[in-house]
């Protein structure tokens, strides 16, 4: 039975010896020779060479290799230490391990929820030729899609089968849900609301994308109504105070991070994308793809001012007002305080501005805004510290809807949120009349979502000519190709192990 660890690993082991002991066959196989000499039993010996050799001894590193740059590593990280990389990295250290065993039952628990879409591809890909049983945990539809033929839906405390994939589940629910008409009631005045919005701005060139993007929203929604119906959890971003155009402009803008203070005086900024000259529009709808170290998050970081420019100039339109999801948002929570005292001490830090954006500050109205994000009763007293993942996640969009914001920025947003609530962010998005700019391994979303699509790749921005499938086939064939270099290296290593030995033995 193969499952990922849920401990934190503390070893100083190289990463890729760490990975290989994930292996329990080989080191059963590597314990039996160990004993074998250790009693000088030649017969014994014997058997466990063999077993040895059939346990893939002599590519285990190279096996355990491909998995760890398959989950978006360098090559050059392969011997750091363990301890050496953050938490993130390690728990994609305990899922390679968890692939380096040979097992008939796989046990997966969000296993996509520290990947980014290149690592993810590559998981999927991998995870479809697995032989034996696998059990599967996940928020994210095109995953189940991919890699599950049965589901099993926990609900009302039963356990329901339901033969084929999510979408297959979410079709046969939908019809037995259909069944009850009430199911549907609820969404018949959200659905004449987008029919009303198209209607009306269809023909209008300014408008043509929203209406587009409503368009894509209802299509989804008539077809998940059922399950919206059940989860009774959607929301929508207030229409922004202003919209200005350009959002913003960048003229020859070079990404990356300063030198640490620790650093001698002198030591320069170390720079990830550069000399990047693009306009953010009113209404864009960006997707920003790149493997996994490009820049990406630098990129949005910047854009986000928690980084500052290492060059050129940022220009923002007058009354930019940035809504900003980053991926480290949940840790920026205060444990101890609770939803209500966040949203108090929002509408305190944001002043003047927030009374001139037209939110309500006074406390009632604070408790009943929180109330329309599931933050009712109780939970508003709650201590943030004590609630799960997808809880903050939904308290961390709900003080960003309620800055009002025209530019949205979305680094990972998805990554502690159930579909439901998934979904419920997608549509919102769809409503939403200003610009978004979306990083994320959540390929349902993306489409949903995202008209245009950056890409950051080599140290530069350009537009991706493609979709979504384009860029999944383009993440495989690199993910091949550095596989192949790996294993060239590894054999022309061994080939110069075994000249030396020759030349160490004539000698």
């Amino acid at each position: 039975m193969g499952q990922v660890a849920q401990d934190m690993p503390e070893t100083e082991q190289s990463a890729t010896e760490f990975v290989v002991q994930g292996d329990t066959v080989l080191l059963a196989a590597q314990q039996e020779v160990d004993e074998a000499e250790a009693l000088d039993d030649h017969d014994r010996m014997a058997h466990a060479y063999m077993a040895l050799h059939d346990a893939g001894a002599y590519d285990a590193a190279a096996r355990a290799q491909a998995l760890i740059l398959g989950l978006g590593f360098k090559t050059t990280e392969l011997d750091n230490p363990v301890n050496s990389f953050s938490g993130g990295w390690r728990m994609r250290l305990q899922l390679a391990r968890a692939l380096m065993c040979p097992s008939d039952l796989l046990l997966l628990d969000e296993p996509t929820n520290h990947l980014d879409l290149d690592a993810l591809v590559w998981l999927e890909a991998w995870l479809k030729k697995y032989e034996g049983t696998m059990v599967v945990i996940s928020h994210d539809r095109e995953f189940l899609d991919a890699v599950t033929n049965v589901t099993l839906h926990i609900d009302a405390a039963k356990l329901v089968r339901y033969g084929g994939n999510y979408s297959k589940f979410e079709d046969m629910r939908a019809e037995q849900m259909a069944l009850q008409a009430t199911a549907f009631s609820k969404q018949q005045d959200k659905i004449a609301h987008l029919q009303k919005f198209i209607a009306r701005f269809k023909a209008k060139a300014s408008k043509a994308k929203q209406a587009q993007s409503r368009v894509k929203a209802l299509d989804r929604m008539e077809k998940v109504a059922p399950l919206m119906a059940d989860a009774e959890f959607t929301f929508e971003f207030k229409e922004p105070a202003n919209l200005p155009n350009p959002m913003l402009a960048m003229q020859g803008v070079s990404f990356g991070y300063p030198a640490p203070e620790s650093s001698p005086q002198g030591t320069p900024p170390t720079v990830i994308v550069r000399n990047v000259s693009k306009s953010v529009l009113a209404g864009q709808r960006i997707g920003i793809l790149g493997a996994n170290g490009q820049g990406k998050s630098t990129v949005v970081k910047t854009v986000a001012r928690d980084l500052a420019p290492i060059g050129g100039e940022v220009t923002e339109g007058r009354g930019l007002n940035i809504g900003y999801f980053a991926q480290q948002e949940l840790d920026v929570l205060r444990p101890a305080d609770n939803p209500l005292e966040h949203m108090i001490k929002l509408a305190k830090d944001l002043g003047a501005a927030s009374k001139l954006a037209g939110q309500a500050t006074r406390e009632q109205d604070l408790r009943s805004f929180l109330g329309t994000f599931n933050f009712g009763g109780d939970m508003v007293k709650q201590a943030v510290g004590s609630m799960s993942g997808g809880e903050k996640a939904r308290l961390v969009l709900c003080m960003i809807v309620w800055q009002r914001p025209n530019l949205l920025l979305l680094d990972e947003p998805t990554n502690h949120l159930d579909l439901a609530t998934r979904e419920a962010l997608a549509m919102a998005l769809n409503e939403f009349e200003g610009t978004v700019m979306l990083v994320s391994h959540d390929r349902a979303l993306l489409r949903s979502v995202c008209d245009e699509f950056w890409m950051v790749s080599r140290g530069g921005v350009e537009p991706f000519d493609g979709d979504l499938d384009d860029y999944q086939r383009y993440l495989l064939d690199e993910a091949k190709r550095q596989r192949e270099a790996v294993k060239e290296a590894s054999g022309a290593a061994a080939k110069a192990a075994k000249k030396a030995a020759k030349v160490g033995a004539k000698g």
